[in-house]
């Protein structure tokens, strides 16, 4: 990141960046119960969400949540007007903090607000092992980097031992903002933008010094939003493999989430001992992206997903060829000197996937050449994805039919690539042939709309094969209904595992381990 001197880590961002879990539970055996399954999940701490419970007796109840926890613990009695859940008398809440103090907590956090105060209560009665972080939640959006470093001032003035500095993301760049104040900061610090936007900041925080970060015990059991569970961030993105100088990829795109990649990737980096993690970035607008991580090891390289396939091309210093032609980027690698070339790995996925599947139809004559050549290649969508399939079929001597919503667009990509063009709605009565071939590039059928399907089931009876670039879910409408038609059908998994071979050469200048990748894919279908 540009001006984020990572050297500059202090003793305090060299320790492994603790993992906490939150405690949720409404009664104290709930929370028992819960501490020991954060435990066995790999947790290091817990924070005790005493605003949670809904009969509280102070002193048994934190004897027990206290000496019987198998981690150390963070106490914390959230009010409402901090985000929490306790709307009762302030000078109460404070003396349960302060007994927890007593009976052995490790931590307590604190609000900002009325931090200088409960500080000086407790002076000259802290245990010498015992902390206290003091926090600041912002719902609404993330301040300055200028802001939050007066604010974390403020904080530090209060004596207290850890800063945690909470905020909401507007875009994902905010992090950036959390980033630069934990790699600067003088104290151990807690940074976290709160929001799908921020998840970065929950991950990386190991990469810019915090001091803990957040994950849930399960998926139901959110205390903030955006935070994931500790089994995503230890087995999914390898977060205790996550150092100062480890490399971040990720894709872009808006949605993300339901991304399969970060599984692919991480997973291949961990098999042959790669410092690198691969994340889900959800961008809004890639060029103040890039301008904001710009330095080499962070968004070392990035997949690029619907709707920033083509946008994207604008930011790159350099473009392959082929990709140049298509109009369209899913593959991008920042070298060394900082500069981003750009391809696209999607028709290579994609196509060598139909081929593969039209020679495995019965009765498929061996041919010289593509098995598409003198298809019939009909591509439903002119994004990026049906510019890949397009550009792709007429390279292999296929006789493209571009169909979208606009016709306009479609007119414009099969001029290209000397085909025929067509809005969506006639599809359905096109069928000059028999054996065609049909490459659906739209989101119509993506979860969580998987009941549509973007051509009826009886105008599939034309086709020999059909291809659906969807894989969420692997098994959309459309395909279900080729099946029963009698076509062949090529999922989109195929052409997800076969482009990320390419991406994976492209990031590594290794082999992809085809083998693994495939795998995974299975397992998570």
């Amino acid at each position: 990141m540009e001006g984020l001197p990572l050297e500059s880590l202090n003793s305090v961002g060299n320790c492994p960046t603790l993992v906490c879990t939150p405690i949720l539970g409404t009664t104290v055996a709930q929370m028992l119960i819960q501490m020991r399954r954060a435990n066995e999940i790999g947790a290091d701490m817990v924070e005790i969400r005493l605003d949670y419970l809904r009969t509280f007796n102070p002193t048994p109840h934190l004897q027990t949540l206290i000496s019987q926890s198998p981690l150390p613990t963070i106490v914390t009695y959230r009010p409402t007007w901090e985000g929490g859940k306790y709307e009762g008398d302030e000078t109460k809440r404070q003396d349960v903090l302060r007994l927890a103090m007593e009976l052995g907590a490790d931590y307590i956090d604190v609000e900002l607000q009325v931090a200088d105060d409960f500080n000086r209560s407790i002076c000259e009665k802290k245990p010498h092992n015992f902390k206290v972080i003091v926090s600041s939640h912002n719902f609404h959006n993330t301040p300055s980097a200028e802001a939050i470093g007066n604010l974390v001032a403020r904080i530090q003035a209060t004596g207290c031992d850890i800063a945690k500095i909470v905020t909401t993301a507007s875009d994902i760049t905010d992090c950036a903002h959390i980033f630069q104040i934990m790699v600067h900061s003088q104290i151990p610090t807690i940074g976290i933008v709160m929001g799908e936007r921020g998840l970065i900041s929950r991950l990386l925080s190991p990469k810019f010094g915090g001091y803990l970060t957040y994950g849930a015990l399960e998926e139901d059991a959110i205390s903030a939003p955006g935070q994931i569970t500790v089994k995503n961030m230890l087995e999914l993105y390898n977060f205790r493999l996550i150092k100062a100088d480890t490399k971040v990829y990720g894709i872009i795109g808006k949605p993300v989430g339901h991304s399969k990649s970060p599984l692919l990737f991480n997973a291949a980096f961990k098999s042959v001992g790669l410092n690198s993690v691969y994340m889900h970035f959800l961008v809004d607008d890639v060029e103040k992206f890039f301008n904001t991580y710009s330095s080499p090891d962070f968004a070392s390289g990035c997949s690029c997903t619907i709707p920033h396939k083509e946008v994207a091309l604008k930011c790159m210093d350099e473009v392959d060829p082929i990709a140049k032609k298509i109009g369209a980027i899913n593959n991008i690698v920042r070298r060394p000197d900082g500069k981003l070339i750009a391809f696209n790995t999607d028709y290579i996925g994609a196509i060598t996937a139909i081929e593969d599947g039209l020679r495995g139809l019965d009765g498929a004559v061996p041919v010289v050449g593509s098995p598409l050549s003198g298809k019939m290649f009909v591509v439903l969508g002119a994004g990026g994805a049906g510019k890949s399939l397009a550009y792709g079929a007429a390279q292999k001597g296929a006789r493209v039919v571009v169909a979208n919503r606009t016709f306009e667009r479609a007119k414009e990509l099969a001029e290209k690539v000397g085909g025929k063009a067509m809005t969506l709605s006639e599809v359905e009565s096109f069928h000059p042939e028999e054996g065609m071939v049909l490459a659906n590039t739209t989101s119509v059928g993506m979860k969580p709309n998987i009941d549509q399907t973007p051509i009826p089931k009886h105008a599939l009876v034309h086709y020999c094969l059909v291809f659906d670039a969807i894989y969420t879910p692997k098994d959309t409408k459309l395909l279900r209904d080729a099946k029963e038609t009698g076509a062949a059908i090529v999922y989109g998994t195929e052409m997800l595992i076969r482009q990320g071979f390419e991406q994976y050469k492209n990031f590594t200048a290794l082999p992809a381990p085809e083998d693994l990748f495939r795998q995974l894919m299975e397992k998570h279908a």
